[in-house]
């Protein structure tokens, strides 16, 4: 059996050669495959739509998909800045790298195992590219384990400056075909689906913040672990690209945090386990830690910590934090600064004005002229001249040394 893909491209696969036979044509938006039904790859194009603000492509600025509960493990982020042959890998979703046996050092398109689902989605990226529009498909394959495998996504265009397309997001699910049933099932849905095609951008609903994560108590705390070190990932991959994919990972760090409140007894087995303590003074660093690693920059992982420590202080509520530190003046260095500045120990009182107050009505052993300078106090070595007599030798006007000897005198 041979799935076609929809409407903004037609392509039939021949599972006697590993290669496509394209007839490409383009529409968009992307179809709609299973009617009314919000499938994965709809969902991802409504997000899509809700992220144009009048623009022709969305702002790459705008993208973390890291941050997105729904279908962030499904999807891929390909930046074709530096290559056009060979585009970088920004981010790989978790569920996308379980299923091609590779959870690390994926980096390029080149690093891609063949035969795996991303390895699917590369060959039509230069047509988006040209074409300025996403496209949604359905096909099947024989993956690298051997299993025919039937697969629906949507691949969506990026811009860095507004003008040049440069990046391709790829939302993917897929079935495994266990049996000619399933096969059959999937052939009717996508029949009765060509043709039918998505509502325009503009009356796309903005993409619900609600929706990511679902509601608090039917998550684990290794549930609200594992989105914010996918987050975490997601910005160690962003770096130097935008702020916000940082913010967003602190953001799930603090989502942790109110996790691990809400679940001390989990928490505390997690600390077990992973060989970390909690300390008074610094509370937040065991989940800086579990978020970004226990390897991570040190100086990074204290501000970090810093940042939540000031979330809890300031009562931010779950899921807001992100937004916070986008809003926050100056950003997350200025909270950290204000973190520290309400840690730093109150002033210890100048003890040096009462002393200098009380010298000036204390009684003179004796006078004598001699030239001393402006300053009001001075300090006089003298020699011992005879048994109760002092020569007085010369004056010192050093005011560290004044204000020293000050203190003394007064105590």
């Amino acid at each position: 059996m041979a799935i076609k893909w929809g409407t903004a491209m037609d392509t039939a696969y021949d599972f006697n050669r590993d290669e496509y036979e394209d007839d490409i044509g383009w529409d968009s938006p992307p179809p709609v495959i299973g009617g009314s039904e919000r499938r994965m790859h709809v969902r991802a194009y409504d997000y899509w739509a809700s992220l144009l603000n009048g623009r022709p492509c969305p702002s790459i600025q705008d993208l973390d998909p890291a941050s997105i509960a729904d279908f962030g493990p499904h999807s891929v982020l390909l930046d074709f800045s530096r290559s056009l042959d060979n585009p970088t890998v920004t981010y790989l979703g978790r569920a996308l790298r379980e299923e091609c046996d590779m959870l690390y050092g994926i980096r390029t398109v080149a690093d891609v195992p063949p035969r795996s689902l991303v390895s699917r989605l590369t060959d039509p990226c230069m047509q988006i590219i040209a074409n300025r529009a996403p496209i949604g498909f359905e096909a099947e394959f024989t993956n690298h384990r051997g299993l025919p495998t039937l697969y629906r996504g949507i691949l969506m265009p990026f811009s860095s400056d507004g003008e040049t397309i440069d990046y391709v997001y790829g939302v993917i699910n897929w079935k495994h075909a266990a049996s000619d049933a399933m096969s059959e099932e999937l052939e009717r849905e996508v029949a009765g689906a060509l043709g039918t095609v998505a509502a325009s951008p503009d009356a796309a609903p903005v993409w619900p913040e609600a929706d990511a994560p679902a509601e608090a108590a039917s998550h684990s705390l290794h549930d609200w672990l594992a989105a914010a070190r996918l987050s975490a990932e997601g910005a160690a991959q962003s770096e130097g690209r935008a702020h916000s994919a940082l913010y967003a990972a602190i953001g799930r760090a603090w989502d942790f945090a109110l996790a691990a409140d809400e679940q001390p007894d989990a928490y505390t087995a997690l600390l077990e386990q992973e060989g970390l303590s909690v300390q008074a003074r610094a509370p937040m660093t065991p989940i800086v830690k579990l978020v970004f690693g226990a390897g991570y920059d040190k100086t990074r992982l204290t501000e970090y910590a810093a940042a939540l420590s000031y979330a809890r202080r300031e009562g931010v509520e779950r899921g807001a934090l992100a937004r916070y530190l986008d809003r926050f003046e100056g950003g997350l260095k200025a909270v950290v600064r204000a973190e520290r500045a309400h840690r730093a120990p109150a002033a210890k009182p100048d003890h040096g004005e009462a002393a200098r107050s009380a010298l000036r009505v204390a009684p003179a052993r004796a006078e004598i002229e001699i030239e001393a300078g402006d300053e009001e106090f001075v300090i006089l070595v003298a020699r011992r001249s005879g048994p109760g007599q002092l020569a007085i030798l010369a004056p010192v006007t050093d005011p560290a040394l004044v204000d020293k000897a000050i203190r003394k005198a007064a105590a």
